[in-house]
């Protein structure tokens, strides 16, 4: 069953299981405003539709030791699309890279890097990322803090 137009009782649900992941489809009825079997069904329905890709638990980094977080600003010798795509396919394997963005500009690649302290980073970004086939340089950007952290994106319910 593929929806195209989402109406607001499938905006709540979105939203409501974006916030929680683990709502019960009970409680996720109760506030779309309707009983527990056509909500399931609405979610079987935005998950194979695409508008849900998957769920997740919310991990914290420092408590398993990932003190280090680096966005690190990628430049590729060539923009080529084979180039690129190699780019990203070699980063899909490096599980201490979180985050992969391509961007328009001077800098190609975003990426967001985990590591447990500073000389791991180090090491990563000696050892493979400026390594790599095609990468011209990097600027590193060490976080101090985050402030926020929003999954997903902002969804109009027309509730407050």
């Amino acid at each position: 069953m593929q929806r195209v137009k989402l109406d607001l009782i499938d905006r709540r649900i979105l939203k409501d299981l974006q916030e929680d992941g683990r709502i019960t489809n009970v409680e996720l009825a109760r506030r779309a405003g309707i009983s527990a079997p056509p909500c399931l069904r609405r979610v079987r329905a935005l998950e194979e539709a695409g508008f849900i890709r998957g769920y997740h638990a919310d991990v914290n980094p420092a408590a398993l030791g990932y003190t280090v977080t680096v966005f690190a600003q990628v430049g590729l010798d060539s923009q080529a699309e084979p180039d690129l795509k190699a780019f990203e396919e070699l980063v899909a394997g490096w599980p201490e890279v979180r985050e992969c963005h391509m961007l328009a500009g001077e800098t190609d690649f975003l990426l967001k890097v985990v590591a447990v302290d500073w000389d791991s980073y180090q090491t990563f970004l000696t050892t493979r990322l400026t390594a790599a086939p095609n990468v011209s340089h990097v600027k590193s950007a060490l976080a101090i803090r985050s402030s926020k952290h929003a999954p997903g994106v902002p969804i109009e319910t027309g509730a407050p």
